[in-house]
């Protein structure tokens, strides 16, 4: 089976055309970065309209790598949601009305689903039950995951997502967006023992995150240093990272150990970012635990893992309808994502 998957969220427009379950012919992703750094955030009525003047061009160029066209394509997967309804939209349609104009089934997707799934991409794959910690500028959540349709949510941030955190405390140093890139490039100069900022642990047993007393912690030290140069820069966005990824190794040890299970994925923008998984993996390994890391560019948003979630999603859901609409909030939860 060709899959064409189509992904327009957020601020990334992307297209894969994927093989059967894991053979990617083509992975093309057009981001906005440009666009939106002035602003120091993603401006959702720029997003949507970069979406409508970039899509075409995406789709027939990931076709293009691909050495496919339409005909060749068998099904057609989508982002449905969440995300920025107006990003949505534009995908969601266009994939929709490309379904229909070739005689294709298409299927909406669960962005969420994407990333959690986006280990299967990867030449070695988990075995079910595994946990997935998913971090991103829009996400810091737990799951498990005990099939391709069911996942059970274990926590969820509380407040700032952790990518949210780093765009934030970015902009707030004024080094320049996005924040999850330009934090690691200084923070590689730094030294992360040289601020003592908080570890939000929550109540005893919690699975939940928490980073906007992490950020006002940062502001506060920024705010009380004479001298801002580079090198406090560096140490202050050291700090900041380290206290970021220790919380979510952390907490993404404590669910294993309470739900008793050693195999872990992790996804999401965020888990590009090398602090990251360099300690996860050294910490799994100590602890005893399979870590699958996919690639850095399966860790963003991209749309082989919409193409790969949605070749599954139609084994149990079926194909979608003309009256399917986009969602802003995810559907998976504390019920399985498969039809009852």
């Amino acid at each position: 089976m060709i899959t064409l998957g189509i992904e327009s969220s957020c601020d990334d427009t992307a297209a894969a055309v994927l093989e059967d379950d894991d053979i990617i012919l083509a992975n093309v992703v057009s981001g906005q970065d440009a666009i939106h750094a002035r602003f120091g955030g993603v401006v959702p009525e720029l997003a949507s309209r970069r979406h409508m003047e970039a899509i075409t061009v995406v789709v027939d160029e990931a076709l293009r790598r691909a050495a496919r066209d339409l005909s060749d394509i068998d099904l057609i997967a989508v982002t449905q949601g969440p995300g920025l309804i107006g990003s949505l939209l534009v995908g969601f349609s266009y994939a929709k009305a490309l379904a229909y104009t070739v005689g294709r089934p298409f299927v909406g997707v669960d962005h969420m689903a994407g990333h959690l799934l986006s280990a299967f991409l990867e030449p070695v794959k988990p075995g079910f039950p595994y946990l997935a910690l998913i971090v991103s500028g829009g996400t810091s959540a737990l799951f498990r995951a005990d099939d391709f349709f069911t996942f059970t949510l274990l926590g969820r941030t509380r407040d700032d997502a952790a990518g949210e955190a780093f765009d934030k405390i970015a902009r707030l140093l004024g080094i320049g967006y996005p924040g999850g890139p330009v934090i690691s490039r200084y923070a590689r100069q730094g030294d992360a023992k040289r601020f003592a900022l908080p570890r939000a642990w929550l109540e005893e047993g919690s699975l939940d995150f928490s980073f906007s007393g992490l950020k006002t912690a940062v502001l506060s030290q920024y705010r009380q240093s004479g001298d801002r140069d580079d090198r406090l820069l560096a140490d202050l966005c050291a700090s900041f990272e380290q206290a970021v990824v220790d919380v979510l190794v952390g907490k993404a040890l404590r669910a294993a150990e309470q739900q008793g299970i050693t195999s872990l994925v992790l996804g999401g923008g965020v888990s590009a970012n090398a602090a990251l998984r360099t300690t996860m993996t050294d910490r799994c390994r100590d602890a005893g635990i399979r870590l699958h890391l996919p690639a850095v560019p399966h860790c963003t948003d991209n749309a082989a893992m919409i193409a790969f979630a949605g070749r599954k999603w139609l084994q149990h859901k079926g194909p979608g309808t003309w009256s399917d609409d986009v969602f802003s909030r995810s559907q998976l939860g504390q019920v399985s994502a498969a039809p009852r």
